[in-house]
């Protein structure tokens, strides 16, 4: 094999390395994923290597047409050519689906194979089943081959399906399969693998990647490596290359897109991007997976879909840094035409109702990265709407108006009152749709309609339950008082709870008010809010009863039960918590997707016991899912998820996160049954339905999010089922999407009636089909692999199924609130009176940010900030610090002074830290450290030794020559007159003196100090000073100098002054706060540290001093240093 790229002189090096290049007859192709190159003309054959370069050079870099794609020729496979008849050519396939995997096998092969599902022969190697036998494979896929080659075949197989299953395909085709006849002197056919495509489950990297990168290494294809100093020299983590995941053919990998993976990889979050149209007028920032689907189906259902930029998603509590990151790479994108388009642009900001993430810290980034680009946004006259929901985005909402206003942009934000779509057509159109989602009696609102939404303020209800409410509820309104429960006595802070006894229930019934659930994993804010939950709905007991977490020690957690507290255990084992608690049926398992597995794998061991499972990881590998789904189909256990948000029975129990938090729980009215159960796919569509299903209707009566991923443990069926056999549900809605063919049997249940309740029906994602080439959508399982995967041929099957299909997702509301008027017409539904509305206490925290209290701080900084998602020395981003390369002097600037200084002046503090850092041994505070360390202390112990001993006579001198010299020469006093004041009070000069140095033998240190000052600061007063008092004082004494200490002090009262950056009172203040010792303080820091390490290292033991070094002045202490008794001392009289 020989491959040509961009580098096309790379071919000649092939040479050398694969000399069959010049001697055999070839075959080239392109290798950019492109199918049915054959009949496209994309495939020369039976060429010498000058016919192959020529065909390549005609192709190369320019663009083709193949079928409806246009696409750029870039990179070309090379093989040897391989002679055969065409009955040598067979066809074999193995691909991935819920119940296995399938092997196709025909004995036609070649270009002319047409329509494989029709004629192959098929074997299903079940999963969590024994593989077939060599027969069991002769006997259903060999049947039409020679018996000469059968055997071969089957081994091959074999291996083949060996390798598929380990490093994790998802689907393998290769066609033509040649299986020539054994030549004279050779045994058995050989077997030639022409072409190959091949999947790979992009989820098991983690896994599989070690050994996809041992596949790809150069040495493994018979390639030198000659990339290593043409392309990169950068070591691998594996032993080859890093698989890559190319673009389809016709849509080039941006290094935008790859940027956007790559921060995808470093976080738990999600990050998607996919440029459509980098020409187009519409561009998208969405959050969340279903709703990134629902958007693009919105904009290409208003006949826009040529005009969309971009697909892309940021979901999963992204951080301010990261949302700004992907911000401001769509801005730039988006703004980056030298000429305006004469129309304008639009971006759309939508997003669904989150459940955790926290819509005013992840706007944050978005209003950073729009005040950046204020000009380009003015200049491509781009108008931008917002629409979202969710935790805290009032004040999201809030700041992305207030931005509009302050940069000059329009701006248009909309809330959850609003539909997830409806300012796609405002955006576009120019006006709304005309659609009235919202079908309930209207509610008083004020005008600010942020305010509506705030915890205190959205717990209102229609005029028709107020109608109904009780006598006492009524008065405790005219008191103006609020009919919650109670306020518990303070003194009662503690709530404690019974292990309830549990009454067994229909199979349909997953969920009851005495459900109780383990949460594996340290969740604590999952936790809470199902304790919240469990609160609001007046269940007696939690619906948590432990936690598992293997990575510590058996504890309890607290945690908030209303008002008052509860503790919780935190199990490490699961077995511990079984035993205690065995009325427990249900797990929330928040594993990641490398563990979920394993842990999912000992949960069945308790599957007598533990009936429900929701998996919440997603990027679980397909393989490793599917073997849950069956293991748990084996043993009886409901699997909701892989890549779930969970699910919700109102008034009953709800799965970790889901329905977000508790005024968004509140508005959806999900604290009490409805009439209405659905099943999605996408957990953040999820709270959409609940919020749609509020408005329309009498609320949710049961709803599950089975996930994302190709194969979800649960699927529509297994719960539609349950709806439809459970009597208290009426209505049915399945919320599908493009990818997988689950919603089929759906259609199944409707035609043979079994599902007889009236069901509403909508698949996303039927955007896929206006778009030129495949796009992965925001779901791992959302990309239709074949016709029937998409979302049109899915609702045209449901809706001729039976199923109500409204014409796009936009008027789904409305065919829901037609079916439920028409069944409470006809008495099928009967409203019950709204319930008064419970109350949860809010924590403080998220009450905080809400900005809904207040409470004085008791510690106050003004130097550092670590609440963001960057660090801040006094308002410097460490990015930043690091870009501007400021030093430690700068950085020192920043945390003492709270503000940048000139270069000189950070020079200059790092030339103090340099100077004072060490002298010796001898000292104090060095002797103290060496001492400490000796006897074995450890290193802070040491150093702290060392630096007590920094005062007024060793190194403390540094504020009090300060003072001393700035308070004479603010006095006017001359430096005679200060001197001799100075000798009056029989008081030393701090600064001056040395016991060594002197005028004629000065100190080096000082000399640098003193030459620094005066070639950069702009004045040197307190130094020239300072001079002036030493002539005076060396003509007394030669060793009467200006000594370090003071050279120090005058130039940094120097620097305070005449700097610039600080006030006369500032620079005051600073000289007398100690900052100069602290400077001493910091720099001696590095040489005692040495010290320390220099005994530890020398090994040094436990330190005596001498005796002779000692002078023993004790009673009884004779010449010569001899004691005597004490008898004798009496005898003498002493």
């Amino acid at each position: 094999m020989c491959i040509f790229d961009d580098d096309f002189y790379i071919t000649e090096k092939m040479l050398k390395v694969h000399p069959w290049l010049l001697t055999d007859k070839l075959v080239v192709k392109p290798d950019q994923l492109i199918k049915r190159r054959g009949k496209s003309g994309l495939l020369l054959l039976n060429a010498d290597w000058q016919q192959v370069k020529e065909w390549v050079k005609e192709r190369c870099g320019k663009e083709i047409q193949v079928d409806k794609v246009a696409g750029v020729l870039k990179t070309f496979l090379v093989e040897p050519f391989v002679p055969h008849p065409s009955h040598t050519e067979y066809y074999i396939n193995i691909n991935s689906v819920r119940d296995g995997d399938y092997i196709l096998f025909t004995h036609e092969g070649g270009i002319e194979v047409g329509d494989v599902d029709a004629k192959a022969l098929k074997l299903l190697i079940e999963v969590n089943k024994p593989l077939p036998t060599c027969q069991e494979i002769k006997d259903t896929l060999l049947i039409n081959v020679p018996d000469s080659k059968k055997d071969v075949l089957v081994d091959f197989i074999s291996r083949l399906y060996a390798v598929y299953v380990d490093l994790h395909f998802t689907y393998l085709e290769i066609n033509p399969l040649v299986v020539l006849d054994p030549v004279p002197g050779e045994d058995v056919p050989k077997i030639y693998y022409l072409d190959l495509a091949a999947k790979l489950d992009q989820t098991a990297e983690f896994e599989a990647g070690p050994k996809w990168a041992i596949a790809r290494a150069p040495k493994s294809v018979g390639i030198p490596d000659i990339y290593g100093t043409t392309k990169s020299a950068k070591s691998q983590i594996d032993q080859g290359p890093p698989m890559e995941f190319p673009a389809p053919f016709g849509r080039e990998s941006t290094k935008e897109e790859a940027y956007i993976q790559e921060l995808d990889s470093k976080t738990g979050a999600s990050l998607k991007l996919t440029i459509l149209n980098k020409e187009g007028r519409i561009w998208t920032m969405v959050a969340g997976g279903g709703a990134s689907v629902v958007y693009s189906d919105a904009i290409a259902a208003l006949g826009f879909a040529n005009e969309l930029a971009n697909y892309g998603e940021y979901s999963g509590a992204p951080t301010e840094t990261q949302t700004y990151e992907y911000a401001k790479t769509i801005l730039d994108l988006m703004t980056r035409q030298s000429v305006p388009d004469p129309k304008g642009k639009v971006l759309i900001i939508g997003g669904g109702i989150a459940n955790f993430t926290n819509v005013a810290v992840t706007f944050k980034g978005l209003i950073r990265a729009l005040q950046e680009f204020k000009k380009p946004l003015i200049t491509h006259n781009v108008k931008i709407f917002v629409r979202r929901g969710g935790p805290n985005y009032q004040e999201g909402l809030r700041a992305m108006r207030q931005l509009g206003d302050d940069i000059g942009v329009e701006i248009n934000v909309f809330g959850p009152e609003t539909h997830i779509t409806e300012i796609v057509p405002l955006a576009l159109l120019g006006h709304g749709s005309g659609l009235d989602n919202d079908f309930n009696d209207k509610v008083d609102k004020t005008s600010n309609y942020f305010n509506d939404r705030l915890p205190e303020t959205s717990y209102t209800t229609s005029k028709k339950s107020t109608e109904v409410n009780s006598d006492a509820t009524v008065k405790s309104k005219e008191n103006n008082s609020r009919p919650s429960t109670p306020i518990p006595d303070p003194r009662e802070r503690m709530a404690y709870f019974e292990n309830p006894t549990t009454q067994e229930r229909p199979w349909y019934i997953s969920f009851t008010k005495e459900t109780r659930a383990f949460v594996y994993g340290m969740q604590a804010r999952a936790v809470q809010g199902m304790l919240d939950f469990d609160y609001m709905c007046k269940r007696e007991v939690p619906s948590v009863a432990a936690m598992i977490y293997p990575f510590g020690g058996s504890h309890l957690q607290k945690f908030y039960w209303g008002t008052k507290e509860t503790l919780l255990n935190v199990f490490s084992n699961l077995e511990e918590a079984i035993t205690k608690f065995p009325e427990v049926d249900t797990i929330v398992n928040f594993a990641s997707s490398r563990s979920v597995y394993d842990s999912t794998s000992e949960f069945f061991k308790y599957s007598n016991q533990i009936k429900t499972i929701a998996i919440i990881a997603e990027g679980v590998p397909e393989r490793y899912a599917r073997k849950i789904l069956h293991e748990a189909k084996e043993k009886n256990v409901l699997i909701i998820g892989p890549a779930t948000v969970g699910g919700i029975k109102p008034g009953c129990f709800k799965i970790g996160n889901t329905g977000g938090m508790m005024d968004n729980i509140i508005s959806s009215k999900l604290y009490r049954p409805g009439s209405v159960a659905y099943v999605s796919k996408s957990g953040g569509m999820s709270n959409e339905l609940n919020n749609i299903i509020s408005r329309t209707t009498n609320g949710v009566y049961d709803g599950v999010a089975i996930g994302g991923d190709r194969y979800p443990g649960s699927t529509f069926i297994d719960h539609l089922l349950r709806f439809e056999n459970d009597p208290n549900c009426k209505i049915l809605i399945l919320l599908g999407e493009v990818g997988g063919v689950e919603e089929y049997r759906v259609c199944e249940a409707i035609k043979d009636g079994r599902i007889k309740k009236p069901l509403i029906a909508w698949c996303i994602g039927t955007c896929a089909m206006m778009f030129a080439t495949e796009v992965q959508f925001g779901h791992a399982g959302a990309m239709a692999q074949s016709d029937l995967e998409t979302a049109n041929a899915k609702n045209s099957a449901l809706r001729n199924a039976g199923a109500v299909v409204p014409e796009t997702f936009e008027k789904l509301p409305l065919a829901l609130h037609e079916v439920y008027q028409k069944l409470v017409s006809e008495g099928v539904i009967i409203p019950a009176p709204e319930p008064e509305v419970p109350k949860v206490p809010i924590d403080y925290s998220w009450a905080q940010e809400l900005g809904l209290v207040r409470k004085p701080a008791s510690f106050m900084s003004t130097i550092c900030d670590d609440r963001g998602q960057e660090l801040l020395y006094a308002g410097m981003r460490i990015s930043d610090v690091f870009k501007e390369n400021i030093g430690i002097g700068g950085v020192l600037s920043l945390l003492w002074f709270k503000r940048r200084l000139p270069d000189y002046a950070c020079r200059f503090i790092e030339m103090i830290l340099m100077l004072t850092a060490d002298h010796g041994p001898a000292v104090s505070g060095a002797h103290n450290t060496i001492v400490t360390a000796r006897a074995g202390k450890d290193l802070i112990s040491s150093l702290c030794s060392g630096l007590l001993t920094i005062g007024d006579r060793f190194g403390g001198a540094l504020d009090g020559a300060a003072e001393m010299f700035t308070s004479a020469y603010d006095k006017s006093l001359t430096p005679r007159e200060f001197v001799n004041s100075m000798r009056r009070q029989n008081k030393l000069i701090l600064g001056i003196g040395h016991k060594v140095k002197s005028r004629n033998n000065p100190d080096f240190r000082v000399e640098i100090i003193k030459d620094f000052a005066k070639k950069n600061f702009p004045s040197n007063k307190l130094l020239d000073y300072a001079l002036a008092v030493e002539e005076i004082t060396t003509a007394k004494k030669d060793s009467l100098i200006l000594n370090l200490d003071g050279a120090i002090a005058v130039c940094f009262v120097d620097m305070l002054r005449e700097s610039g950056a600080f006030s006369r009172e500032e620079a005051e203040e600073y000289i007398k706060i100690g900052t100069l010792n602290g400077l001493f303080v910091l720099g001696r820091s590095i040489g005692f540290t040495g010290h320390y390490l220099d005994q530890r290292r020398l090994k040094q033991g436990l330190y005596r001093h001498p005796w002779d070094d000692i002078s023993y002045l004790v009673p009884g202490v004779e010449t010569g240093r001899t004691f005597v008794s004490q008898d004798k001392v009496i005898e003498k009289g002493v």
